[in-house]
């Protein structure tokens, strides 16, 4: 199994993006990467995110693309088709895992308690989203547990924000950390390319070791 820290660049970060046209997400994808993230996460909560993916791929190929809220083995292969190089889920059942599994790309199964962790591990998954992050516990959840599973990971999302991303970064047990804040609906739909550049500079600067 390919793991997702194998492709992701140092800064950790995982912008999503959620654009109304696939020249949109072109454009915040080109911003984010001017500002030095060299992934994306295109969410599937409308028509375009397919064509987003496609078009992210061919135009900014220097950008690694992923798809995110993949909620079912259909869309884990369409977006497979679509060229996504990873896949993130909010949740995770047995049908998805398996269609998961199938597409052979890196991918973080969505967990929110530690039963859900357990069945991860069980299946042999190493490197978890943690949704959403902030209402399941947050930074003293993952505190709590890396004891109790010392070889898992984590990408925290939902409610992670600059306010709080380096608290999130510091910890041992997070790989890497999604969210929002850095190209939000507004800016996207405004072409406020800059401010979300300005966005991914700000959060870059937040990354140990950068």
């Amino acid at each position: 199994m390919t793991l997702l820290t194998d492709l992701l660049d140092q800064s950790r970060l995982i912008p999503i993006i959620q654009a109304d046209s696939a020249a949109a997400a072109v454009a915040a994808a080109r911003a984010i990467h001017q500002g030095g993230i060299g992934q994306v996460e295109v969410v599937l909560r409308n028509a375009q995110a397919l064509d987003c993916i496609k078009a992210i791929r061919s135009e900014v190929p220097e950008v690694r693309v992923g798809a995110g809220t993949v909620l079912s083995g259909e869309q884990a292969r369409a977006v497979h088709e679509a060229g996504a190089q990873f896949i993130v889920t909010p949740t995770t059942t047995d049908k998805l895992l398996a269609a998961l599994m199938d597409t052979g790309l890196p991918f973080a199964p969505g967990v929110s308690s530690l039963s859900d962790i357990g069945r991860m591990v069980e299946a042999g998954c190493q490197q978890l989203k943690l949704f959403p992050a902030e209402l399941s516990g947050g930074v003293a959840l993952l505190k709590a547990i890396s004891s109790i599973f010392p070889g898992v990971t984590f990408c925290p999302t939902g409610g992670v924000a600059e306010n709080n991303l380096a608290s999130y970064l510091a910890l041992g047990n997070v790989f890497a950390v999604g969210g929002s804040w850095i190209a939000p609906n507004k800016l996207v739909a405004e072409g406020n390319w800059q401010g979300i550049s300005q966005r991914a500079a700000a959060a870059k600067s937040q990354v140990p070791g950068l």
